[in-house]
Protein backbone atom coordinates (compact mmCIF):
# COMPACT_ATOMS: atom_id res chain seq x y z
CA UNK A 1 0.00 0.00 0.00
CA UNK A 2 3.08 2.78 0.84
CA UNK A 3 4.23 1.85 -2.53
CA UNK A 4 1.20 2.80 -4.19
CA UNK A 5 0.95 5.76 -2.50
CA UNK A 6 4.19 6.90 -3.32
CA UNK A 7 3.94 6.13 -7.39
CA UNK A 8 0.58 7.82 -6.71
CA UNK A 9 2.05 10.91 -5.16
CA UNK A 10 5.07 11.22 -7.86
CA UNK A 11 2.31 10.87 -10.63
CA UNK A 12 0.85 13.44 -9.22
CA UNK A 13 3.65 15.63 -9.07
CA UNK A 14 4.52 14.67 -12.39
CA UNK A 15 1.16 15.59 -14.12
CA UNK A 16 0.82 18.23 -12.06
CA UNK A 17 4.26 19.82 -13.83
CA UNK A 18 2.79 18.76 -16.81
CA UNK A 19 -0.11 20.47 -16.50
CA UNK A 20 1.74 23.61 -15.76
CA UNK A 21 3.61 23.44 -18.86
CA UNK A 22 1.17 22.73 -20.87
CA UNK A 23 -1.05 25.69 -19.76
CA UNK A 24 2.16 28.12 -19.96
CA UNK A 25 2.33 27.46 -23.97
CA UNK A 26 -0.99 29.11 -25.02
CA UNK A 27 -0.44 31.93 -22.54
CA UNK A 28 2.80 32.11 -24.52
CA UNK A 29 0.82 31.91 -27.93
CA UNK A 30 -1.93 33.97 -26.92
CA UNK A 31 0.99 36.53 -25.97
CA UNK A 32 2.13 36.95 -29.37
CA UNK A 33 1.20 40.20 -31.38
CA UNK A 34 -1.91 40.62 -33.42
CA UNK A 35 -1.72 42.38 -36.62
CA UNK A 36 -4.58 45.02 -37.59
CA UNK A 37 -5.14 42.70 -40.45
CA UNK A 38 -5.77 39.58 -38.57
CA UNK A 39 -7.79 41.02 -36.06
CA UNK A 40 -9.98 42.79 -38.98
CA UNK A 41 -10.32 39.28 -40.67
CA UNK A 42 -11.25 37.33 -37.62
CA UNK A 43 -13.32 39.40 -36.25
CA UNK A 44 -15.22 39.63 -39.44
CA UNK A 45 -15.30 35.94 -40.10
CA UNK A 46 -16.42 35.85 -36.17
CA UNK A 47 -19.41 38.13 -36.62
CA UNK A 48 -20.37 36.98 -39.82
CA UNK A 49 -23.21 34.52 -39.06
CA UNK A 50 -25.03 37.22 -37.46
CA UNK A 51 -24.00 39.90 -40.30
CA UNK A 52 -27.47 40.83 -42.87
CA UNK A 53 -26.13 40.35 -46.73
CA UNK A 54 -27.24 42.82 -49.07
CA UNK A 55 -30.37 41.06 -51.20
CA UNK A 56 -27.82 40.87 -54.13
CA UNK A 57 -25.43 38.94 -52.55
CA UNK A 58 -28.19 36.51 -50.88
CA UNK A 59 -29.53 35.61 -54.43
CA UNK A 60 -26.09 35.24 -55.94
CA UNK A 61 -25.09 33.08 -53.17
CA UNK A 62 -28.79 31.11 -53.62
CA UNK A 63 -27.87 30.33 -57.28
CA UNK A 64 -23.87 29.64 -56.41
CA UNK A 65 -25.56 26.54 -53.99
CA UNK A 66 -27.62 25.57 -56.55
CA UNK A 67 -25.21 25.83 -59.58
CA UNK A 68 -22.53 23.72 -57.17
CA UNK A 69 -25.72 21.27 -55.69
CA UNK A 70 -26.32 20.13 -59.32
CA UNK A 71 -22.89 19.77 -59.82
CA UNK A 72 -22.90 17.11 -57.37
CA UNK A 73 -26.02 15.52 -58.25
CA UNK A 74 -24.96 15.19 -61.96
CA UNK A 75 -21.23 14.34 -60.61
CA UNK A 76 -22.89 11.15 -59.11
CA UNK A 77 -23.41 9.95 -62.68
CA UNK A 78 -19.51 10.13 -63.91
CA UNK A 79 -16.26 8.00 -63.29
CA UNK A 80 -14.72 10.40 -60.79
CA UNK A 81 -18.12 10.53 -58.44
CA UNK A 82 -18.26 6.97 -59.43
CA UNK A 83 -15.00 5.94 -57.60
CA UNK A 84 -16.25 9.16 -55.06
CA UNK A 85 -19.03 7.15 -53.82
CA UNK A 86 -17.22 3.88 -53.56
CA UNK A 87 -14.90 4.97 -51.51
CA UNK A 88 -17.88 6.31 -49.17
CA UNK A 89 -19.19 2.73 -49.19
CA UNK A 90 -15.71 0.94 -48.93
CA UNK A 91 -14.87 3.21 -46.01
CA UNK A 92 -17.88 4.85 -44.41
CA UNK A 93 -17.49 7.25 -41.58
CA UNK A 94 -14.72 8.05 -38.88
CA UNK A 95 -16.91 9.53 -37.07
CA UNK A 96 -20.79 10.20 -35.73
CA UNK A 97 -22.56 10.38 -39.09
CA UNK A 98 -24.57 13.50 -39.33
CA UNK A 99 -24.27 14.80 -43.23
CA UNK A 100 -25.35 14.20 -45.99
CA UNK A 101 -23.68 13.10 -49.20
CA UNK A 102 -25.69 14.38 -52.13
CA UNK A 103 -27.04 11.29 -54.87
CA UNK A 104 -26.82 8.81 -52.07
CA UNK A 105 -28.65 7.43 -49.31
CA UNK A 106 -25.46 7.86 -47.58
CA UNK A 107 -24.78 9.57 -43.84
CA UNK A 108 -21.26 10.74 -43.05
CA UNK A 109 -19.46 12.29 -40.31
CA UNK A 110 -19.11 16.23 -41.74
CA UNK A 111 -15.40 15.68 -42.61
CA UNK A 112 -15.63 12.75 -44.96
CA UNK A 113 -18.90 13.78 -45.95
CA UNK A 114 -17.57 17.47 -47.21
CA UNK A 115 -14.21 15.28 -48.50
CA UNK A 116 -17.19 12.97 -51.12
CA UNK A 117 -19.65 15.92 -51.63
CA UNK A 118 -16.29 18.11 -53.02
CA UNK A 119 -15.44 15.18 -55.06
CA UNK A 120 -19.00 15.12 -56.95
CA UNK A 121 -18.36 19.16 -57.18
CA UNK A 122 -16.02 18.82 -59.20
CA UNK A 123 -16.06 15.94 -61.33
CA UNK A 124 -16.11 18.00 -64.42
CA UNK A 125 -16.38 21.11 -65.43
CA UNK A 126 -19.88 22.27 -64.33
CA UNK A 127 -18.86 24.15 -61.03
CA UNK A 128 -18.49 28.00 -60.77
CA UNK A 129 -15.02 29.82 -61.61
CA UNK A 130 -13.55 33.05 -60.15
CA UNK A 131 -11.15 34.19 -62.40
CA UNK A 132 -9.30 36.96 -60.20
CA UNK A 133 -7.99 34.13 -57.22
CA UNK A 134 -7.68 31.95 -60.05
CA UNK A 135 -9.89 28.81 -58.27
CA UNK A 136 -13.14 27.40 -58.17
CA UNK A 137 -14.81 28.11 -55.02
CA UNK A 138 -17.81 26.40 -54.58
CA UNK A 139 -16.91 22.94 -55.15
CA UNK A 140 -15.06 23.34 -51.95
CA UNK A 141 -16.80 26.16 -50.05
CA UNK A 142 -20.42 24.61 -50.46
CA UNK A 143 -19.76 21.27 -49.29
CA UNK A 144 -18.06 22.56 -46.75
CA UNK A 145 -20.47 25.00 -45.55
CA UNK A 146 -22.97 22.65 -45.81
CA UNK A 147 -21.66 19.23 -43.94
CA UNK A 148 -20.84 21.48 -41.28
CA UNK A 149 -24.39 23.05 -41.66
CA UNK A 150 -25.47 19.86 -40.78
CA UNK A 151 -23.48 19.27 -37.78
CA UNK A 152 -24.41 22.38 -36.28
CA UNK A 153 -28.59 22.10 -37.50
CA UNK A 154 -28.08 25.87 -38.33
CA UNK A 155 -31.00 27.63 -40.15
CA UNK A 156 -30.95 28.48 -43.89
CA UNK A 157 -29.79 32.46 -43.45
CA UNK A 158 -26.67 31.06 -41.44
CA UNK A 159 -26.50 28.47 -44.15
CA UNK A 160 -25.90 31.41 -46.80
CA UNK A 161 -23.60 33.48 -45.01
CA UNK A 162 -21.61 30.59 -44.48
CA UNK A 163 -21.38 30.69 -48.14
CA UNK A 164 -20.71 34.51 -48.74
CA UNK A 165 -18.24 34.16 -46.17
CA UNK A 166 -16.15 31.08 -47.63
CA UNK A 167 -16.33 33.37 -51.13
CA UNK A 168 -14.73 36.23 -49.29
CA UNK A 169 -11.90 34.96 -47.19
CA UNK A 170 -10.62 31.82 -49.39
CA UNK A 171 -10.65 34.14 -52.41
CA UNK A 172 -8.86 36.93 -51.01
CA UNK A 173 -6.11 34.17 -49.91
CA UNK A 174 -4.90 33.69 -53.29
CA UNK A 175 -5.45 37.28 -55.10
CA UNK A 176 -2.99 38.20 -52.51
CA UNK A 177 -1.16 35.08 -53.62
CA UNK A 178 -0.74 36.91 -57.15
CA UNK A 179 -3.63 34.52 -58.56
CA UNK A 180 -2.27 32.55 -61.88
CA UNK A 181 0.77 34.47 -62.74
CA UNK A 182 1.30 33.17 -58.69
CA UNK A 183 0.65 29.41 -59.92
CA UNK A 184 2.87 29.74 -62.99
CA UNK A 185 5.80 30.93 -61.49
CA UNK A 186 5.44 28.91 -58.24
CA UNK A 187 3.76 25.67 -59.61
CA UNK A 188 1.86 25.73 -56.31
CA UNK A 189 -1.88 24.91 -56.82
CA UNK A 190 -4.18 28.26 -56.06
CA UNK A 191 -6.92 26.04 -57.36
CA UNK A 192 -6.47 24.21 -54.00
CA UNK A 193 -5.39 26.99 -51.82
CA UNK A 194 -8.15 29.01 -51.95
CA UNK A 195 -11.06 26.84 -51.37
CA UNK A 196 -9.18 25.15 -48.76
CA UNK A 197 -9.07 28.68 -46.55
CA UNK A 198 -13.17 29.44 -48.06
CA UNK A 199 -14.04 25.88 -47.26
CA UNK A 200 -12.70 26.15 -43.29
CA UNK A 201 -13.84 29.81 -43.26
CA UNK A 202 -17.26 28.66 -44.18
CA UNK A 203 -17.26 25.63 -41.75
CA UNK A 204 -15.86 27.32 -38.85
CA UNK A 205 -18.99 29.94 -39.39
CA UNK A 206 -21.64 27.44 -39.18
CA UNK A 207 -20.32 26.70 -36.22
CA UNK A 208 -20.53 29.64 -34.97
CA UNK A 209 -16.77 29.69 -33.49
CA UNK A 210 -15.42 32.76 -31.93
CA UNK A 211 -12.94 35.48 -33.33
CA UNK A 212 -10.30 33.52 -30.94
CA UNK A 213 -11.22 30.48 -32.23
CA UNK A 214 -11.35 31.78 -36.36
CA UNK A 215 -7.81 32.53 -36.09
CA UNK A 216 -6.74 29.33 -35.05
CA UNK A 217 -8.93 27.83 -37.52
CA UNK A 218 -6.98 29.93 -40.06
CA UNK A 219 -3.98 28.48 -38.20
CA UNK A 220 -5.15 24.87 -39.29
CA UNK A 221 -5.93 26.07 -42.88
CA UNK A 222 -2.51 27.22 -43.61
CA UNK A 223 -0.89 24.19 -42.21
CA UNK A 224 -3.08 21.99 -44.48
CA UNK A 225 -2.34 24.73 -47.60
CA UNK A 226 -1.36 22.58 -50.37
CA UNK A 227 -1.62 21.78 -54.11
CA UNK A 228 0.90 21.34 -56.97
CA UNK A 229 -0.19 22.90 -60.29
CA UNK A 230 0.18 19.65 -61.96
CA UNK A 231 -3.84 19.04 -61.98
CA UNK A 232 -4.12 19.59 -65.34
CA UNK A 233 -2.09 16.81 -66.44
CA UNK A 234 -4.76 14.65 -65.17
CA UNK A 235 -6.51 12.25 -67.46
CA UNK A 236 -9.17 11.10 -65.16
CA UNK A 237 -10.25 14.03 -63.56
CA UNK A 238 -10.20 12.05 -60.38
CA UNK A 239 -6.68 13.72 -58.65
CA UNK A 240 -8.19 17.29 -60.26
CA UNK A 241 -11.23 17.03 -57.81
CA UNK A 242 -9.50 16.15 -54.94
CA UNK A 243 -6.90 19.11 -55.73
CA UNK A 244 -10.02 21.61 -56.74
CA UNK A 245 -12.62 20.30 -54.21
CA UNK A 246 -12.56 17.17 -52.04
CA UNK A 247 -9.32 18.06 -50.60
CA UNK A 248 -10.26 21.54 -50.01
CA UNK A 249 -13.42 20.68 -48.29
CA UNK A 250 -12.43 17.45 -46.40
CA UNK A 251 -8.84 20.51 -45.23
CA UNK A 252 -11.84 23.17 -44.20
CA UNK A 253 -13.83 21.12 -42.31
CA UNK A 254 -11.40 19.20 -40.57
CA UNK A 255 -9.45 22.47 -39.20
CA UNK A 256 -13.24 23.91 -37.80
CA UNK A 257 -13.88 20.72 -36.35
CA UNK A 258 -10.19 20.54 -34.28
CA UNK A 259 -11.08 24.07 -33.40
CA UNK A 260 -14.40 23.60 -32.25
CA UNK A 261 -13.65 19.97 -30.54
CA UNK A 262 -10.83 22.76 -28.26
CA UNK A 263 -7.16 22.50 -29.97
CA UNK A 264 -5.63 26.16 -30.06
CA UNK A 265 -3.09 27.37 -32.52
CA UNK A 266 -0.55 30.45 -33.30
CA UNK A 267 -2.86 33.15 -32.73
CA UNK A 268 -1.78 34.73 -36.26
CA UNK A 269 -0.12 32.92 -38.90
CA UNK A 270 0.32 35.47 -41.17
CA UNK A 271 2.81 37.42 -39.22
CA UNK A 272 6.44 36.16 -37.16
CA UNK A 273 8.91 33.56 -37.94
CA UNK A 274 7.79 31.31 -40.22
CA UNK A 275 4.48 32.47 -41.60
CA UNK A 276 2.33 31.78 -44.09
CA UNK A 277 3.59 34.44 -46.26
CA UNK A 278 6.90 33.66 -46.13
CA UNK A 279 6.43 30.49 -46.73
CA UNK A 280 4.07 30.65 -49.89
CA UNK A 281 4.81 34.39 -51.18
CA UNK A 282 7.27 36.74 -49.22
CA UNK A 283 6.06 39.34 -51.40
CA UNK A 284 2.54 39.55 -50.58
CA UNK A 285 1.17 41.93 -49.05
CA UNK A 286 -1.37 41.02 -46.12
CA UNK A 287 -3.57 43.50 -46.35
CA UNK A 288 -5.15 42.04 -49.43
CA UNK A 289 -6.70 39.45 -47.19
CA UNK A 290 -8.94 42.52 -46.07
CA UNK A 291 -9.35 44.53 -48.97
CA UNK A 292 -13.41 45.87 -49.56
CA UNK A 293 -14.17 42.80 -47.01
CA UNK A 294 -17.29 43.70 -45.91
CA UNK A 295 -18.21 46.01 -48.99
CA UNK A 296 -17.69 44.36 -51.76
CA UNK A 297 -18.61 40.36 -52.27
CA UNK A 298 -16.63 37.74 -54.31
CA UNK A 299 -19.62 35.69 -54.78
CA UNK A 300 -21.02 38.20 -56.98
CA UNK A 301 -18.00 38.25 -59.20
CA UNK A 302 -18.39 34.46 -59.52
CA UNK A 303 -18.89 33.18 -63.16
CA UNK A 304 -21.77 30.63 -63.17
CA UNK A 305 -20.84 28.25 -66.67
CA UNK A 306 -23.51 28.37 -68.89
CA UNK A 307 -22.42 25.01 -70.66
CA UNK A 308 -21.10 21.98 -68.55
CA UNK A 309 -17.36 21.98 -70.12
CA UNK A 310 -14.04 23.39 -69.50
CA UNK A 311 -13.68 26.98 -68.92
CA UNK A 312 -11.94 27.93 -71.51
CA UNK A 313 -14.12 26.36 -74.43
CA UNK A 314 -17.17 28.54 -73.35
CA UNK A 315 -16.47 31.39 -75.08
CA UNK A 316 -16.36 29.49 -78.59
CA UNK A 317 -19.26 27.57 -77.72
CA UNK A 318 -21.36 30.89 -77.16
CA UNK A 319 -19.65 32.26 -80.67
CA UNK A 320 -20.86 29.14 -82.28
CA UNK A 321 -24.74 29.37 -81.28
CA UNK A 322 -24.24 32.87 -82.46
CA UNK A 323 -23.31 31.87 -85.73
CA UNK A 324 -25.63 29.15 -86.07
CA UNK A 325 -28.46 31.72 -85.03
CA UNK A 326 -27.54 34.02 -87.88
CA UNK A 327 -26.65 31.73 -90.88
CA UNK A 328 -28.34 28.83 -92.16
CA UNK A 329 -26.34 25.85 -93.47
CA UNK A 330 -25.31 22.53 -92.40
CA UNK A 331 -22.32 20.46 -91.17
CA UNK A 332 -21.83 19.36 -94.82
CA UNK A 333 -21.42 22.99 -95.74
CA UNK A 334 -18.63 23.49 -93.42
CA UNK A 335 -14.79 23.55 -94.93
CA UNK A 336 -13.14 24.70 -91.36
CA UNK A 337 -13.46 26.15 -88.09
CA UNK A 338 -10.61 27.95 -86.52
CA UNK A 339 -10.82 28.95 -82.93
CA UNK A 340 -8.68 31.50 -81.60
CA UNK A 341 -8.00 31.16 -77.70
CA UNK A 342 -5.21 32.00 -75.54
CA UNK A 343 -2.20 29.86 -75.28
CA UNK A 344 -3.14 29.29 -71.32
CA UNK A 345 -6.36 27.64 -73.06
CA UNK A 346 -5.45 26.29 -75.56
CA UNK A 347 -3.07 24.10 -73.49
CA UNK A 348 -6.23 22.76 -71.30
CA UNK A 349 -8.58 22.27 -73.85
CA UNK A 350 -6.52 21.32 -77.01
CA UNK A 351 -7.39 17.40 -77.88
CA UNK A 352 -7.84 16.37 -74.62
CA UNK A 353 -9.34 12.92 -74.15
CA UNK A 354 -12.15 13.88 -71.77
CA UNK A 355 -15.55 15.20 -73.76
CA UNK A 356 -15.95 17.54 -71.57
CA UNK A 357 -13.03 18.98 -72.00
CA UNK A 358 -11.96 18.94 -75.54
CA UNK A 359 -12.13 21.43 -77.34
CA UNK A 360 -12.24 20.48 -80.97
CA UNK A 361 -15.12 17.17 -79.78
CA UNK A 362 -17.38 20.18 -78.69
CA UNK A 363 -17.29 22.18 -81.56
CA UNK A 364 -18.08 18.84 -83.43
CA UNK A 365 -20.85 18.26 -81.19
CA UNK A 366 -22.34 21.63 -81.21
CA UNK A 367 -22.21 21.87 -84.81
CA UNK A 368 -24.09 18.76 -85.08
CA UNK A 369 -26.43 18.94 -82.48
CA UNK A 370 -26.93 22.94 -82.64
CA UNK A 371 -26.45 22.61 -78.52
CA UNK A 372 -24.97 21.19 -75.71
CA UNK A 373 -26.58 19.32 -72.73
CA UNK A 374 -24.64 17.90 -69.87
CA UNK A 375 -25.30 14.39 -71.48
CA UNK A 376 -23.78 15.12 -75.15
CA UNK A 377 -21.05 17.15 -73.53
CA UNK A 378 -20.53 13.69 -71.50
CA UNK A 379 -21.21 11.04 -73.79
CA UNK A 380 -17.71 9.86 -73.76
CA UNK A 381 -19.00 7.17 -76.92
CA UNK A 382 -19.46 10.08 -78.99
CA UNK A 383 -15.90 10.59 -79.66
CA UNK A 384 -15.36 7.52 -81.56
CA UNK A 385 -18.43 8.58 -83.44
CA UNK A 386 -17.55 8.84 -87.55
CA UNK A 387 -20.55 11.48 -88.34
CA UNK A 388 -18.46 13.25 -84.86
CA UNK A 389 -14.83 12.78 -86.28
CA UNK A 390 -16.08 13.85 -89.64
CA UNK A 391 -16.71 17.28 -87.77
CA UNK A 392 -13.94 17.28 -85.70
CA UNK A 393 -11.25 17.29 -88.21
CA UNK A 394 -12.64 20.46 -89.22
CA UNK A 395 -11.93 22.47 -86.24
CA UNK A 396 -8.74 23.92 -85.80
CA UNK A 397 -6.64 25.83 -82.18
CA UNK A 398 -4.93 28.92 -82.90
CA UNK A 399 -3.12 30.37 -79.81
CA UNK A 400 -3.71 33.93 -79.75
CA UNK A 401 -1.18 35.87 -77.53
CA UNK A 402 -2.84 38.98 -77.67
CA UNK A 403 -5.82 37.14 -76.12
CA UNK A 404 -3.34 35.70 -73.76
CA UNK A 405 -2.25 38.86 -73.02
CA UNK A 406 -6.28 39.59 -71.31
CA UNK A 407 -6.06 36.78 -69.14
CA UNK A 408 -7.90 35.62 -66.80
CA UNK A 409 -10.74 37.69 -68.92
CA UNK A 410 -11.40 34.72 -71.18
CA UNK A 411 -12.30 35.94 -74.75
CA UNK A 412 -12.45 33.83 -78.39
CA UNK A 413 -12.97 34.12 -82.20
CA UNK A 414 -14.30 31.64 -84.12
CA UNK A 415 -13.99 31.67 -87.73
CA UNK A 416 -16.45 29.85 -89.59
CA UNK A 417 -15.58 29.16 -93.10
CA UNK A 418 -18.41 27.60 -95.88
CA UNK A 419 -17.50 25.69 -98.97
CA UNK A 420 -18.86 27.93 -100.82
CA UNK A 421 -16.40 30.75 -99.96
CA UNK A 422 -18.72 32.32 -97.03
CA UNK A 423 -17.04 32.98 -93.76
CA UNK A 424 -18.68 33.66 -90.72
CA UNK A 425 -16.27 35.60 -87.55
CA UNK A 426 -17.72 35.91 -84.20
CA UNK A 427 -15.66 37.74 -81.44
CA UNK A 428 -17.04 36.88 -77.87
CA UNK A 429 -15.12 39.01 -74.86
CA UNK A 430 -18.24 38.69 -72.53
CA UNK A 431 -18.86 34.32 -72.05
CA UNK A 432 -22.47 33.95 -70.96
CA UNK A 433 -22.62 33.27 -67.38
CA UNK A 434 -19.92 35.59 -66.41
CA UNK A 435 -20.78 38.60 -64.10
CA UNK A 436 -20.05 41.09 -67.35
CA UNK A 437 -22.82 38.78 -68.63
CA UNK A 438 -24.68 37.16 -66.23
CA UNK A 439 -27.26 34.65 -66.98
CA UNK A 440 -30.93 34.98 -66.33
CA UNK A 441 -32.68 33.05 -63.17
CA UNK A 442 -34.71 31.25 -65.92
CA UNK A 443 -31.24 29.72 -67.76
CA UNK A 444 -29.67 29.08 -64.26
CA UNK A 445 -32.91 27.01 -63.51
CA UNK A 446 -32.61 25.39 -67.39
CA UNK A 447 -28.82 24.50 -66.48
CA UNK A 448 -30.02 23.20 -63.03
CA UNK A 449 -33.01 20.86 -64.19
CA UNK A 450 -30.65 19.28 -66.90
CA UNK A 451 -28.12 17.99 -64.23
CA UNK A 452 -30.44 17.21 -61.31
CA UNK A 453 -33.54 15.81 -62.61
CA UNK A 454 -32.28 12.58 -64.36
CA UNK A 455 -31.16 11.51 -61.01
CA UNK A 456 -33.64 13.08 -58.74
CA UNK A 457 -36.61 13.47 -60.84
CA UNK A 458 -39.03 16.27 -62.04
CA UNK A 459 -40.56 16.84 -58.93
CA UNK A 460 -37.82 16.57 -55.88
CA UNK A 461 -35.85 18.91 -58.97
CA UNK A 462 -38.73 21.63 -58.62
CA UNK A 463 -38.85 21.61 -54.75
CA UNK A 464 -35.02 21.46 -54.17
CA UNK A 465 -35.25 24.88 -56.74
CA UNK A 466 -37.81 26.05 -54.75
CA UNK A 467 -36.70 25.70 -50.90
CA UNK A 468 -32.94 26.92 -52.76
CA UNK A 469 -34.28 30.23 -53.38
CA UNK A 470 -36.31 30.64 -50.40
CA UNK A 471 -33.68 29.68 -47.78
CA UNK A 472 -34.40 32.23 -45.74
CA UNK A 473 -37.19 30.31 -44.43
CA UNK A 474 -35.46 27.46 -43.72
CA UNK A 475 -35.45 27.01 -39.77
CA UNK A 476 -33.15 23.87 -39.90
CA UNK A 477 -30.97 22.90 -43.02
CA UNK A 478 -31.78 19.22 -42.59
CA UNK A 479 -34.93 20.35 -44.76
CA UNK A 480 -32.51 19.41 -48.13
CA UNK A 481 -31.08 16.49 -46.98
CA UNK A 482 -34.49 14.45 -48.20
CA UNK A 483 -34.43 16.89 -51.60
CA UNK A 484 -30.70 15.88 -52.13
CA UNK A 485 -30.10 12.00 -51.32
CA UNK A 486 -31.79 9.00 -53.46
CA UNK A 487 -32.47 5.88 -51.97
Amino acid sequence: MAHNSSLSRRTLLRNSAYLAAASALPRFARAQAITPVMRTLSTYMAEAKDHALPDEVIEKAKQHILDTFAAMVSGATLPPGIAALKFARDYGSAGRPTSTVAASGLILDPINAALINGQLAHSDETDDSHAPSQSHPGCGVVPAAYSAAERFGISGSHFLRSVALGYDVGTRVTMTLGAEPYENESHRSTHMISPTFGAAAAAACAASLSAQQMRWVLNYAAEQAAGIALWNRDPDHIEKGFDFAGGPARDGVSAAMYVHSGWTGLDDVFTGPHNFFLAFNPKADPNGLIDKLGSEYEVARTDIKRWTIGMPIQAPIDAMEFIRNQAAFTPADVKSIAIRIAPQEGAIVDNRALPDICMQHLIAVMLLDKTLTFKSAHDAARMKDPAVLEQRAKVTIVNDEELGRLMPHRQATVILTLNDGRTFTKHVDSVRGTVSNPMTSDELKTKARDLLTPTLGADKTTKLIDTIFSLEKVADIHELRPLLQTA
